[in-house]
This record gives structure tokens, C-alpha cells and sequence, in this order.
């Protein structure tokens, strides 16, 4: 049986309807919640050993390539062939557990008995399939399987969003009984099973002491047919597949579209699921190893109810649960009922999900679900288990019937803790270390045996959020350590001695903050503050926070004052009590002493003063009291705070703080992570205070690096290979250094070997400089001043591939934060929110006009006074100066300006004239001092930079990308060349982007001429890069690609310059538009928008909004919005036309002559190529005229009229395809031969056709992300499509292999990020085409629907109307005509008879190619 292929298969509601058992595809979608059913049935649970054991071993593995994909695969190979069976034998898969599933038959119970024999017969066949096999992973698979039957509830729960099921009752709980009582490859079955099956038919084993009993076989009499007896069983169940659908597997495969049934199911199915089948993404899109937190929730009841009681119960839960997950990004992923209890299988992290702070979100989840759910009625035992780790997320099963399910060890600890300590929340080593909640909020357990789990770690209770704070137990975390030195931050520990020698020689306040990223330091640097603050005439207050203190109200002063006055050392309230009542008594009323019991929790008499005062008075007066004992205690000694965590500080402490820093002279010492959003008005306005120094810590050099893990290892040198892994890994970020030491460390690739005495060595030619990284000097001293110096170096072990090395978990989970944080950019002050997107469309194009009018009509000088004059200046300028210095031997200003040369030529679209001049300038760089200036590596970075341009042009990506990466190393701004690093950049970038786009509390000043220049170099090369990965199809180069355009926009925010922020927002929203992003890239037009409207409106202000106007039409094309696009377009043409920018004016005019064909606007399509036409011949512009002669080709091929005859369009290019611009860049040529190709092969003059394709053929490799070269392959994969329906015809060998691979070349060119939407129509319509020649009708129809569709969309008219007569034509019995498109070239008419009115505008619509079908038998 197999299910059918098609489009029933790609159906929205039959791809969702795989996620879920026919009991709810086929179910009563009642409104009402709690509902209950009653029904009888069969039931089988069948468990398979093995599958966690190996995902732990993938989990642990060294190397990514052995990672989801192997994993997903091994699974579903015996997942799948489980499905197969118990979908063959009837039965309905209610849920996947892991991997566990769980099959019911609902039948009458009448019927009972036959069906036990069937299930078990199909159990049988399930023991068999695994009786011989063992896979490529030595993984012995085996299965235990038990069965029941009997009454079966099922209960339907959830809330407006989400809707859950569970099937209860007796029956379930002897099925899990069974299956525990089975060993691997046993039947069990329960005692009522074998109370109603037919006995005479089954050879059992008795189970001492138990009534359930194990089958050995089946034993039917000799006349028994099993094939008669199965067809009858098979009509007693109500969807199994019978009649014309027989050959299917399920009969929800036949589901039709039905907006309401689909509404009712999305409600059962995850949201990330559900979008990945409205996405039409494959299964395996979501299957991967990743880290989550898994939170199991069991709640017990009170006695053995009916489902109706305990329904309600489980419904105000879920509702709960539901609720708290929502806020804290967690997803219920599955509900099972057994043992009367109800089990909650609760997730954080999954896809899109992963959040900062998951583990302490998902504790305070738990505490809230645990206290919420222990005063529901009817539940009488709560208990959860919540652990974190790296297990297996997908989708599991077989393609007709599958869920998404996460395996793993985790998992079954997680399961486990909750059984085996019922009643409180508990929690794993993994979790409770990366909480970071205080160390009080956590009790260790005894450890326990737990069923299936070898050594689950130590085991916490978690006590509570709402802990009475314990004094003393927020001391700074890091622990200062004299023989470890603080490497790589003097800079930072000089500005702190500084700025403590100025705070003790004066009488003011002093506040020094230092901010960083999480990993970089900052801990470390406070607790050597922190010893080096020690003195006799200052007391030093140290104390670290956690997110929990920000929750509480002024608990950061609560905690410094206790300190102050001694309370932290105080072992008893009564203690505390009687040291603060002699520390107020002069200070504070005896009868306000109450006014401590809530913050210091002591307990004096509550005066009736006191109980008449506000909330607001009694702060006051607190504020004032802790005022008046700094002040005394101030006057004593100097007091320095000093807090790590800073971020944590809530609102109330830092109001206190700022009044404090204003009032008295006191010094604080902060360390803080970036706000999330805008800092509070307290904390802005310490952070703005002339007293602060605000110091932002960066990344480690290399050097620091290299003598951190020379110490941490004790070596006195390590490898250059892992110096360099480990230098470009760690980002210069210390934790992300230590985590990659760990993971080698615990993958046991590190050697440790003796050192050489350079006369031992072997030193040959080849390991002449391949040795060893060794530590600084500086290193070496303090190292023999401590201890005698190591004798050893680090090695690794032959054969390791660092590039290919799995990261450790705790870096993956930093590397999916750091992809899925949600990005929030400022709120727009000219767009607000309430606008909606056409009122923004409208507002930009009227601002559009305005600017038009005024540019027409404005007295004031707003127009450059000249038109530009890039290649004069050129010709008389800059080459004689370059050749001038070269004359005189000043070859530093003779390689500036051949660079600037190169440069313009770029500019002015000759790749040819940049690759010439920058020969030239290589020639000389080598001529240059090897003495390394600034000067000479910017020039050349500048050098590599152009010539990975000239590159990219020409559709060279490898070696494109090869010189930007070498341009950006010589930047200083390395980009990562391997998925460690790359996932540590993107954490890095992200935080600098979120800091740029969000904060406003520190005002930078702009940077300086030579770092402006650089800035201005790196953008360029992060906007081809990021252009370059998207054209790889690898999984992760989408995120190399995601990184280097958030690496552009963070590049030019830092210029400070209005049109590299506006380039880069529109760059970013393009790549986002591409990748199939949703909702963010609508963010950053507007973002560009609102910085156009600020722009002064005249001389380079006008010239920015025009080249915003351009880049957002063309944007629009691209994405298929055709009718913005012109509006934007005609715009920026008059724009242009006004600036008399002739190298800008004819791009324009390019793709708005695309917009205008596919819109069938044809008289302002000829206005258009006319101009573009006119610009050619005035400025002697080979491309533009180029282009226009692509677009009369086109206009004669889909058009259906002659605008220039064919004749001269082919002198064109048999005079210019030698010309070095038309050569030297990547998608005219291409275009123009695969035209002509088409038109000869529509003639059928295929020697012709051979002789362009074949040049055509030759430019497809020089791929570039661009719309030329979309266009010119698009029109090549049309001649290829032609030529296939000939191979056809001819009944050629290899018609069926080119037709595959045609078909494959074409879906790759839809899925491939760079391929604009705007080309999808023709695309699908090409694919179509394919699919009806091969005599695939369903598919064709599926991908003409598509198409049309698309079109219709996109308001594509000349695609539409082509689809429809391909329809037409294709669905029709019409003889086909031999010479029909001859007789049509024949006929076509000119654009003059058009405009003359002796054609009718209506006809010319009829002038299309008719793609022949008749030439197998029609599948329709």
C-alpha cells in the first residue's frame, strides 16, 4: 500500500491532518471544553528500545556532519516501518511518545474479539520486521508490545488557541501495564484483552503470579483463511481505506480542502508545525539535535473519577499551563494519561523559541504551574521534573502519519525525577547552575535509583521564588585567584585605579561602569576591583545580583545597607534586631523602628503612628533614614559599592542610587550586561552624570587569548592550528574561549607534550614555521615569578577537523538565542504604529512627489548646479595624476589613485577597465616597503575589496569571497569561517545591533577620518557577502548569510552617516525579504524611511531620496509587487532625469522596463525603452543599449508585437558580444543568447538554437545574486525546457533522465533564497510544462494552479494571460497546427501599425507561443 502522490499529498489539511489520529481528523469538533467520548477498542503500545541510547551518542558526537540528518533517518527507517504495519492492519496511531506510540482500533464491541486477533497477528509482523536487522549504527532494535482492550475514554481539553486530547480509562492503564511487563520482542496481553479475544486462536505463556499473559503465536484451525477473515475485520472499522482507495494507507489522504475542518485541526498542532506546513517546508526541516529545557508536569487525583470530574480539573490546568508558557516562550508538545495521572510534556527552546535566561524562566514556570495546580480541586499530588540538554527535536513516524516529538536522556530523567520525588519541583545539575537564581532558592535531594537512568546527576528541589532573602548570600560570585593573572585587561583595571585615586584625593562622588556582553569578563574584573580596592581608610561593599533581584522592589539597597550596618554577619533576627535598634536609635523615633521589619526581617512593635502612614510616606522616610546613615557612616570612612549585575538593579534602587551619587561622596563600581530596551530614568541618569565613566568592555586580542589558555592548560605554548581555532572561535569573549577548551578537552583531542630542546628537534623545511603559538613575554615573567614554567606543549590529535567539530551545548544554546532573539528597532516617530501599510505606501509616494514638485519648481538651489561628471573628471583628472606619480617613482600616491581608478570604473559598470588598473595597482603594492603603515594595509584592504567587486560581477563567488574575506581581515573585522565562530559572531553582533538600534543613553562621538574609512570599506564588503551566501544552498550558509548583512547595518551605524545607515536598512530588509522572513524586514523599510524624511532636502539629501526610490522599486520588483514597484520607479525616473545622473538614470529605466512588460502596459513601456534608447546613444552606453535590445527581444517572444525586428536585435549582438563591458559581467549575455535561443528553438531550427544555447550554457556557471542574471537563466532553462519537448518527440534514450534533472534544476531555482519572487510565475509555468510532457497531469496541475495564482497576486498580467491559454490549450483536444508559431511570427504586427490603430491592442494579447502536449497521450 502506498500512499498517493500529488497534490492531495501537498494539501494544507492533508499535510495536517499526518499529525493527527483519524479520532480527531474524523472526531466532533464540539465548542464545548472539557468534552468527553465514550467508545470501545483495541488498544497497542509498542516501545522500541535503543533510539534514546543513540541520540545521546549523535548528541555527543565530535563532528556535526554525524548530526539531526543521520539521526532523523535512522529513526524514521524503523519508526516509519511500525506506522506502515499498524496503518496496513487498520489501526489508528493516537501518539507518538518519543519512541514510544501508542495505535488504537475503535470498533463496536461486538467485534472485539475478531480485531484482538488481527492486532496481534500485526504485532506478530511488527516483532518480525527487527529479527534479523541491525542498522549502520550497531543499533539493535527490539520492541516490546502490549495490548488491551475494552471501554476507552477519550477527553478534549484546552483554551481558545490550543486544543489537546487524551484517551483514558481502564484500557490504558492495562496497556502501559502490559507493555512494563513485557521483555524485548514479547506480545502481552492484558486480562481482560485475553478475557474477550478468541482464545482457540492464540498459543499463550502463562506470567506467574499475574493474570495478563504472553503470546507466542497465533494457531488458526487448517481451514482458516486469515485473507477472508482480514477483509471482513476490516469493514468493522470506519476509515480504513476500501473501493477506489484501497491503495492508500489512509483515507485522510483523500481530505479535500475545508476552511473549517482546517481551522478546527491547526488548534491540535503546534504553531511551528503549522507553519511549516502552510510554508510547504519538508518534514525534515524542523528534525535537529538542539538544547532545550524540558519541564514534565504529572498531576495526581484524589480518587478514581470519571473523566467528566477529573476533565475539569485537566482542563483548568492546561489553561494555566497554556498560559504561563505563553509568556515565558515554552510549548506543550504532548499530554498522556496513565496510572491516574495526567502528564504534562513541556518544552522551552524549540524553533524561533529560544529565549535569555530559558532556565530560570522555566523554573518560575514551574513554580507558578506547581502552586496553581495544587489548589485545584479534584488534584490531590503535583509533581514536576525539569532538566536541560541537548535531545533530538522532529518530526518522527512515517510520512502519512508522524509528530513532532523531542528523545533523548533528558527527556527520561525529566519523566523520572517527577515520578521518583513526587510532590515538589525539582530540577537537574544542568538547570540549576544555569539559572544563575541564588544558590538559596535550591536544596540538594538525596539521589535516587531511577528505572532506565545510569547516573541523572545531582538532584535540586526548587524552593520557591518568594525565599525570604538570607543575608549574606550575596557576596560577588568569582573567586580572585594570586596565581591567575588578569589577562588583557589593563587597560580597564588603570582606569579604575585612576579614577580611586581622584575619589580619595577629592570630596565627590564617583561611578565607573563597565559594560560587556555575558562571558567577557566582567565578574573577573570586579573581583580583582575588588582586592585592589582594599584599604584602611575606605571600606570596600561587594555584592553580586541576580535576576531575581530585579523582581523585588529595592532589594539592591536593601542588600548594600545591611552590609553597611553589619546585619549581613548576624546569625539570628534578634541579633540584627538589637544591632539595629543601637545603629537608629539617634536616628529614628523609637515608635518607626517597624519601618526595618519587612526590609531587614526583624520584628518590632507595630506603633499605631506607623499604621496610619501611606506606602509613598513610609518610603520616604525609609529613603531618608538609610540617607542620614550613609551620611554618618561617610564621615567616618570612605565607602566603595561595588555590584556586579548590574542590569538586575530594579527601579526603585537606582532612583536611590542617583540621589545618593548627587547627595554624598561615595564611590560605585558596577558591572553591567546591555539593558534590554531603555535603561530606567535612574539608572539613564547616573549612566549621563559628569562623574561617571562609562567603559565598554571589548573583545581580548589574540595574544590574550593565546596566554589565557597557555595558563588554564599550564603549557607553555599550544598548536598554531588551535591557537587559530580557538582565537577566531572564542570571538575574544573568555567563556566562549573556556566552553571550546571543555569540549576538546571532553572529546579527548588535546596532547600534551614534552618540549624539545631546539638542538633535539627535527626541523625541517616543512614544519620550519608550523610549530607552535607561544605567550607573550609579559606572560612568561609572571609565570617564573610564581612557579616554575611548564615544560609541555598542547598538541592535537592526529586527524582532528577543528572546522567541523561539534560546539558544545552550552554554545549552541547560545548560538539559538542569538538567531531567534526577536529584534525590536525604535518605534517610528513619522510612522507610527497605527498606520497601516497601504497609508504608509501613500505617505511615501506623496512625500516622492513633493520632492518632484519642488525639484521642478523650487527657486531655492536644491539641484546640483551640474550634471555628474564621473567619467571627465576620469579621463582628465585622475588617470594623468596616477600616471604623473608612477612617472616620478611616488608609487604610494600612484597606488591611491589606481585604486581610485579602479574604484570609479566599478562605478561606472566596466569591469574590464577596474580589473585593468587594478593589475596595475597590484603591480605596484608589491613595489611597496613590507613596513606595514596604516596607509598601506587600508590601501591594501581597498585593493582586495575591488577585487572581490570585479568578481562578484563577473560571477566568480569563491574567489569573490575569498578577497572580501582577505579585505575585511586587513580591516581588522575577521568573519567567521567555521559554524563555532559563526554562532559566537552572531551573539556578539546581535547584542551591538540591539545596543545601536535601541539605545539612546550614550551618545558617541563620530569616528575619526582613517576609521570612517574603514567603516566605509567593510560595508561594501559585508553587502556582497551576505549576497554570495545566499546563493548556497548548505543549511548554515543562510546564517553566515544572516550575520554579514547585520554586519553591514552595525557598520554603518557606526559611520554616523545618513546614506550608509539608509543602504544598509534597505540591504538587510531585501535579505530578509529573500530568506522568506516575515514581518521584519517591513521594519527596517520603515526605519529607512524615517531617516529619508529627516534628511535636508537639498544637493546630497535629494540625491538620497532618489536612490532610495530607486532601491525600493527595484526591491518591489523583485519581491513581485508590481504595481508598487512602478510607482516607485516612475518616480525615481523623473528624479534622475532632474538630476541629469545619466550612470544612475539608465539602471532605472532597466528594470522599469521589466515592471512595464510584465504589466502589459505597453505605451509607457515604449516611452520608457525610448528614453533608455536616447540615454544610450547620448552618453555612448553599451549596456543600457544592451538592455533595451533584451527587452525587444521579450516583447517579440511574450508581447506579441515587434517594437525593433529580430534581424537588428541579432546584428546587435553579433557586433558587440566581444565588447569588454557586455563580457566582463555576469546575466546580459547570458540573457541575450538564451533569447535568441528560445525564439530558434520555437522555429524549430535547433542547429541555430544549439549555437546559442551552447554560448548561453557557457555564462550559467557565474552565478550572481541579481535580477539580470534571474532573467538570463530563467530564459535559458526555457530553450532547455523547448529542447526537451524534441528530445521527447524523438523518443530519445535520455528524455527521462534530462526531464528529471530539468525538473530538480528548476525547483532548485524557486527554493534558492537570491530568486526573486517576480520570476516564480514563469518558473512554475516552465515546471508545468515539464510535468505535462513527462505525463505527470497532477503535478502539472498543481504547478499551473500555483503559478496563476502567483501571477494573480503579483498583478503579473503577461504571465497570467499565458498561463490561462496554456491551460486552454493544454486541457483542450485541439489538433496541433505545425507552422502555428511561424505563422504568429509571421503576422506579428509593429508597434507602429499598434499605435496607428490598425491592430486592436486586445489582439496582440493572442500572439503566444502554445507549448505542444499532444505528444503522448494527454493525461488528463
Amino acid at each position: 500500500m502506498n500512499a498517493r502522490k500529488g497534490d492531495s499529498q501537498d494539501r494544507a489539511i492533508v499535510r495536517m491532518a499526518a499529525h493527527l489520529p483519524d479520532l480527531i481528523v474524523y472526531g466532533n469538533f464540539s465548542l464545548e471544553r472539557p468534552s468527553v467520548d465514550y467508545f470501545d477498542g483495541v488498544l497497542m503500545f509498542v516501545d522500541i528500545s535503543g533510539f534514546t541510547a543513540m541520540t545521546e551518542r549523535f548528541s555527543r558526537a565530535m563532528y556535526m556532519d554525524r548530526g539531526a540528518e543521520q539521526l532523523v533517518e535512522i529513526l524514521n527507517h524503523y519508526i516509519s516501518a511500525i506506522v506502515e504495519k499498524v496503518l496496513i492492519f487498520g489501526g489508528d496511531i493516537i501518539k507518538f511518545a518519543g519512541d514510544a506510540l501508542l495505535a488504537l482500533w475503535k470498533v463496536e464491541r461486538k467485534y472485539l474479539k475478531d480485531i484482538i486477533t488481527v492486532v496481534i497477528k500485526c504485532s506478530l509482523e511488527i516483532h518480525g520486521l527487527f529479527e534479523t536487522q541491525e542498522s549502520e549504527e550497531g543499533l539493535d532494535v527490539r520492541v516490546k508490545i502490549g495490548l488491551s482492550a475494552g471501554h476507552i475514554t477519550m477527553l478534549v481539553f484546552g483554551d481558545e488557541t490550543r486544543n489537546y486530547f487524551l484517551v483514558m480509562g481502564q484500557a490504558v492503564d492495562d496497556v502501559r501495564l502490559a507493555q512494563n511487563m513485557a521483555q524485548m520482542n514479547d506480545v502481552i496481553l492484558s486480562p481482560n484483552c485475553w478475557q474477550l479475544c478468541d482464545r482457540s486462536m492464540i498459543e499463550i505463556e502463562r506470567i506467574p503470579d499475574r493474570r495478563a499473559v504472553k503470546v507466542n503465536f497465533l494457531k488458526p484451525p487448517p481451514a482458516f483463511n486469515f485473507d477472508e477473515f482480514f477483509t471482513k475485520c476490516m469493514t468493522f472499522l470506519d476509515y480504513y481505506p476500501s473501493g477506489d482507495h484501497k491503495n492508500l494507507l489512509r483515507l485522510a489522504c483523500t481530505l479535500e480542502s475545508d476552511p473549517e475542518l482546517e481551522l478546527s485541526l491547526q488548534k491540535y498542532v503546534m504553531e511551528s508545525i503549522f507553519k511549516q506546513i502552510v510554508d510547504k517546508q519538508l518534514p525534515g526541516y524542523l528534525s535537529e539535535l538542539r538544547p532545550v529545557t524540558i519541564m514534565f508536569v504529572n498531576l495526581l487525583f484524589k480518587d478514581r473519577e470519571k473523566a467528566e470530574v477529573i476533565g475539569t480539573a485537566i482542563q483548568d490546568a492546561c489553561v494555566h499551563i497554556n498560559s504561563v508558557l505563553r509568556v515565558f516562550r515554552g510549548q506543550i508538545n504532548k499530554v498522556f494519561m496513565f496510572d491516574k495521572g495526567c502528564s504534562f510534556l513541556c518544552v522551552f527552546g524549540f524553533p524561533g523559541e529560544k529565549a535569555p535566561d530559558e532556565f530560570a524562566h522555566a523554573l518560575e514556570s514551574a513554580m507558578d504551574i506547581f502552586s496553581f495546580c495544587s489548589q485545584v480541586h479534584k488534584i490531590h499530588t503535583v509533581s514536576i521534573g525539569v532538566t536541560s540538554g541537548i535531545v533530538f527535536c522532529g518530526i518522527v513516524g512515517h510520512s502519512v502519519r508522524h509528530e513532532y516529538t523531542v528523545i533523548g536522556q533528558k527527556v527520561n530523567i525529566a519523566a523520572r525525577m517527577m515520578m521518583y520525588y513526587p510532590g515538589i519541583v525539582t530540577c537537574d545539575s544542568v538547570t540549576y547552575n544555569g539559572s544563575n537564581l541564588p544558590t538559596y532558592f535550591f536544596k540538594e535531594l538525596p539521589k535516587k535509583v531511577m528505572k532506565g537512568v545510569a547516573d541523572s546527576g545531582p538532584v535540586y528541589q526548587c524552593l520557591g521564588l518568594n525565599e525570604k532573602v538570607m543575608f549574606g548570600m550575596a557576596y560577588l560570585s568569582g573567586n580572585r585567584n594570586q596565581d591567575y593573572l588578569l589577562l588583557g585587561r589593563d587597560k580597564e583595571i588603570k582606569i579604575f585605579m585612576c579614577t580611586m585615586k581622584e575619589f580619595l584625593m577629592c570630596n565627590c562622588s564617583r561611578v565607573l561602569m563597565y559594560e560587556g556582553s555575558s562571558g567577557c569578563g566582567k565578574s573577573q574584573i570586579l573581583t580583582e576591583i575588588e582586592f585592589l580596592a582594599q584599604g584602611e581608610n575606605h571600606r570596600t561593599i561587594a555584592i553580586a545580583l541576580t535576576k531575581v533581584s530585579f523582581q523585588q522592589n529595592f532589594y539592591t539597597i536593601q542588600i548594600l545597607m545591611a552590609s553597611v550596618l553589619g546585619l549581613d554577619t548576624c546569625k539570628h533576627y534578634k541579633e540584627r534586631q538589637t544591632n539595629l535598634q543601637n545603629k537608629v536609635k539617634m536616628l529614628l523615633d523609637e515608635k518607626f523602628h517597624c519601618l526595618l521589619n519587612d526590609i531587614f526581617y526583624v520584628q518590632f512593635p507595630i506603633s499605631r503612628e506607623f499604621s496610619k502612614m501611606s506606602t509613598l510616606r513610609k518610603r520616604k522616610l525609609l529613603e531618608a533614614l538609610f540617607m542620614k546613615i550613609l551620611e554618618q557612616t561617610v564621615k567616618e570612612e570612605r565607602i566603595i559599592f561595588i555590584i556586579d549585575e548590574g542590569q538586575f538593579i530594579d527601579a526603585a534602587s537606582w532612583a536611590f542610587m542617583e540621589k545618593l551619587v548627587r547627595t554624598l561622596p561615595v564611590f560605585i563600581i558596577m558591572s553591567l550586561s546591555p539593558f534590554v530596551g531603555l535603561p530606567c530614568s535612574g539608572a539613564s541618569a547616573i549612566m549621563k552624570n559628569r562623574n561617571t565613566t562609562y567603559v565598554t568592555l571589548g573583545a581580548m586580542q589574540p595574544k590574550d587569548i593565546r596566554n589565557k589558555v597557555c595558563v588554564d592548560l599550564s603549557v607553555r605554548g599550544i598548536s598554531k592550528e588551535l591557537d587559530s581555532y580557538l582565537v577566531e572561535g572564542s570571538c575574544g569573549i573568555p567563556f566562549y574561549c573556556e566552553e571550546l577548551l571543555k569540549n576538546l578537552d571532553q572529546h579527548r583531542v588535546l596532547i600534551f607534550q614534552p618540549v624539545e630542546s631546539e638542538e633535539k628537534a627535527n626541523v625541517t623545511w616543512n614544519n620550519l614555521f608550523k610549530n607552535f603559538a607561544k605567550p607573550t613575554e609579559e606572560l612568561k615573567m609572571f609565570t617564573l615569578s610564581n612557579e616554575e614554567e611548564s615544560e609541555e606543549f598542547c598538541n592535537l590529535a592526529s586527524g582532528v577537523r577543528l572546522k567541523n567539530l561539534s560546539p558544545p551545548a552550552s554554545l549552541k544554546a547560545e548560538e539559538e538565542i542569538s538567531f531567534s532573539k526577536i529584534e525590536i528597532p525604535k518605534k517610528s516617530e513619522i510612522f507610527p504604529e497605527s498606520l497601516s501599510s497601504e497609508e504608509i505606501r501613500e505617505k511615501i509616494l506623496s512625500f516622492l512627489d513633493i520632492i518632484i514638485l519642488k525639484m521642478k519648481t523650487s527657486e531655492e538651489d536644491i539641484i546640483p548646479l551640474e550634471s555628474c561628471q564621473c567619467e571627465e573628471i576620469l579621463e582628465i583628472v585622475t588617470i594623468p595624476l596616477a600616471n604623473h606619480f608612477l612617472a616620478l617613482g611616488e608609487n604610494n600616491k600612484a597606488l591611491y589613485y589606481f585604486l581610485e581608478i579602479a574604484s570609479a570604473h566599478l562605478l561606472l559598470g566596466d569591469n574590464y577597465m577596474a580589473y585593468v588598473y587594478l593589475n596595475e595597482g597590484e603591480r605596484l603594492l608589491k613595489t611597496l616597503n613590507k613596513e606595514k603603515s596604516w596607509n598601506q594595509t587600508f590601501e591594501s584592504a581597498t585593493f582586495y575589496s575591488l577585487k572581490g567587486q570585479v568578481c562578484f560581477n563577473m560571477g566568480q563567488m569563491v574567489l569573490a569571497k575569498k578577497m572580501l574575506r582577505k579585505a575585511l581581515k586587513l580591516l581588522n573585522r575577521i568573519f567567521p569561517n567555521n559554524v563555532i565562530s559563526l554562532f559566537l559572531q552572531t551573539h556578539v553582533e546581535k547584542n551591538r545591533h540591539f545596543r545601536y538600534v535601541n539605545q539612546q543613553a550614550q551618545e558617541s562621538s563620530p569616528p575619526g577620518k582613517k576609521r570612517l574609512a574603514q567603516l566605509y570599506r567593510q560595508s561594501v564588503c559585508f553587502s556582497l557577502l551576505w549576497r554570495i551566501y545566499s546563493l548556497n544552498y548548505f543549511f548554515y550558509y543562510k546564517y553566515y548569510s544572516q550575520l554579514a548583512a547585520m554586519m553591514q547595518v552595525n557598520t554603518a551605524l557606526e559611520t554616523q552617516d545618513d546614506f550608509q545607515i539608509i543602504k544598509a536598512y534597505l540591504d538587510y530588509s531585501l535579505h530578509y525579504q529573500l530568506a522568506g522572513y516575515q514581518g521584519v524586514w517591513f521594519k527596517y523599510e520603515v526605519m529607512a524611511m524615517e531617516q529619508v524624511f529627516s534628511l535636508p532636502l537639498k544637493g546630497e539629501g535629494i540625491e538620497m531620496v532618489t536612490y532610495v526610490a530607486d532601491t525600493l522599486g527595484y526591491i518591489k520588483l523583485i519581491m513581485g509587487h508590481l504595481d508598487l514597484a512602478y510607482d516607485l520607479g516612475s518616480r525615481a525616473h523623473k528624479m534622475w532625469a532632474l538630476l541629469r545622473n545619466p550612470n544612475r538614470h539608465y539602471i532605472v529605466l532597466c528594470w522599469l522596463s521589466k515592471c512595464l512588460l510584465l504589466k502589459t502596459r505597453h505605451k509607457q513601456l515604449v516611452q520608457v525603452l525610448g528614453s533608455l534608447w536616447d540615454l544610450s546613444i547620448a552618453e555612448e552606453h553599451i549596456f543600457s543599449k544592451a538592455f533595451f535590445y533584451f527587452v525587444c527581444l521579450d516583447i517579440m517572444l511574450y508581447s506579441g508585437f515587434v517594437y525593433r525586428p529580430f534581424e537588428e536585435c541579432l546584428e546587435f549582438i553579433h557586433q558587440n558580444e566581444d565588447h569588454w563591458i557586455l563580457k566582463f559581467q555576469s546575466g546580459m549575455l547570458l540573457g541575450l543568447y538564451s533569447c535568441i535561443a528560445v525564439w530558434y528553438a520555437r522555429l524549430q531550427e535547433w542547429q541555430n538554437f544549439h549555437m546559442f544555447s551552447n554560448r548561453a550554457k557557457n555564462l550559467v556557471p557565474r552565478r550572481t545574486p541579481t535580477a539580470l542574471y534571474c532573467e538570463g537563466i530563467t530564459r535559458y532553462m526555457e530553450g532547455q525546457v523547448l529542447y526537451l519537448q524534441k528530445q521527447i518527440e524523438e523518443q530519445s534514450e535520455n528524455a527521462q533522465d534530462s526531464g528529471v534533472e530539468l525538473l530538480k534544476n528548476l525547483e532548485n531555482l524557486v527554493a534558492q533564497s537570491t530568486t526573486g519572487p517576480v520570476f516564480y510565475p514563469r518558473l512554475y509555468h516552465l515546471m508545468a510544462y515539464v510535468c505535462i510532457l513527462m505525463g505527470d497531469g497532477q503535478n502539472c496541475d498543481l504547478f499551473l494552479n500555483t503559478a496563476l495564482q502567483l501571477s494573480d497576486t503579483q498583478g503579473n498580467v503577461l504571465e497570467k494571460c499565458w498561463l490561462n491559454m496554456s491551460k486552454e490549450w493544454w486541457y483542450s483536444s485541439s489538433e496541433f497546427m505545425e507552422d502555428q508559431w511561424l505563422q504568429t511570427v509571421l503576422s506579428l504586427p509593429s508597434w507602429e501599425k499598434i499605435v496607428s490603430g490598425k491592430v486592436n491592442m486586445q489582439d496582440i494579447q493572442k500572439n503566444k507561443f502554445l507549448m505542444r502536449v499532444n505528444i503522448l497521450d494527454n493525461p488528463f
